[in-house]
């Protein structure tokens, strides 16, 4: 089986401990469903995986977002969140003994992923493979960030921090889509030009005075934006977490949080379930996801090079070598 693995892990040379070519597939369970992958994408969590700490079952498959066709011919898209299967069918994302595809078994990053039935979610035939790939991380964390944590509503301003990403980029995108007037943050001027004409109401440095106080914040850079969010968000606000790409928090301002009484709230990913109100919504509203750039499964070193260089707008991916 052709695929991308992590044969270690460096913080100072990640793409060296990748592997791309034939390995022997990995065990899962008998009774998961095997997809042949058309499409999947990058996210920082390949990258991670790849700095460390090593995965504990050596070579691991990286990826955790894919698009395919399973053996008996349907067309879905790959839940990537695992839950403890002795758990129920609960919220996954609320389980403590969750993992991702790539964590503890094999991810996407392959001609073939198995995961449990309960992974799977129809694809629609409006969207493409490349589509249908990028939504499972990025979009799907951005979905719930806005509806279920952020209970956002039209009218509400929304600021996102840190232009330029996929979680950013599908935030922006679905925002303006629920009716949002939606402010972003990049300290790259053209970054800040190019969310401006995705469809951002506008686009300012981070640390910059707003014109007022937001309703509610998608917080995924961390240290370098934590206090402008803050300072941002209304008396009585929310600031909804999902992401640290700066690094983890400085203090936390907890007279200001408290005084503005601010609720703040972690996010991870989503559920089956809003993967497919997700895929709902974009065929409804005609919005689709924004891809950066396409590199065959044989050339991913280079896709993971440019998200890492943050020189990204929107979503890398990656295509079997067949198809590219």
């Amino acid at each position: 089986m052709f695929a991308v693995t992590a044969v270690g892990a460096s913080v100072d040379d990640p793409l060296g401990c990748l592997a791309v070519g034939d390995i022997r597939p990995m065990p899962t369970p008998a009774d998961w469903v095997t997809v042949h992958v058309r499409a999947a994408s990058l996210n920082h969590h390949d990258l991670w995986t790849l700095r460390g700490p090593a995965p504990e079952n050596l070579p691991m498959v990286l990826g955790t977002d894919a698009a395919g066709v399973t053996e008996d011919g349907r067309e879905v898209i790959v839940h990537a969140v695992l839950g403890d299967p002795d758990r129920g069918q609960g919220d996954e994302t609320r389980d403590p003994h969750r993992s991702l595809l790539s964590e503890l078994v094999p991810g996407t990053l392959a001609e073939v992923v198995r995961v449990p039935a309960r992974n799977l979610v129809e694809k629609p035939p409006e969207l493409t493979w490349e589509e249908a790939a990028c939504l499972p991380t990025a979009w799907l964390t951005a979905y719930r960030m806005l509806t279920t944590q952020g209970r956002a509503l039209p009218g509400e301003t929304v600021l996102v921090q840190g232009a330029g990403g996929g979680v950013a980029t599908a935030a922006v995108l679905l925002a303006k889509a629920m009716g949002l007037r939606v402010w972003v943050t990049s300290r790259d001027a053209a970054k800040r030009e190019w969310i401006v004409r995705l469809g951002a109401d506008a686009a300012f440095t981070p640390g910059d005075d707003l014109p007022e106080p937001v309703d509610l914040v998608i917080e995924t850079v961390g240290a370098a934006t934590w206090q402008h969010s803050v300072d941002s968000v209304r008396f009585g606000g929310r600031i909804i977490v999902a992401g640290i790409t700066s690094g983890p928090m400085p203090p936390a301002d907890l007279l200001s949080i408290l005084a503005k009484v601010i609720t703040i709230q972690g996010s991870v990913m989503g559920t089956p379930a809003e993967l497919g109100m997700l895929c709902r919504f974009l065929v409804q509203s005609g919005v689709r996801p924004v891809i950066d750039s396409f590199v065959p499964m044989s050339q991913v070193a280079r896709g993971l090079h440019r998200m890492d260089s943050g020189e990204m707008r929107g979503k890398v991916v990656v295509v079997p070598d067949q198809r590219a």
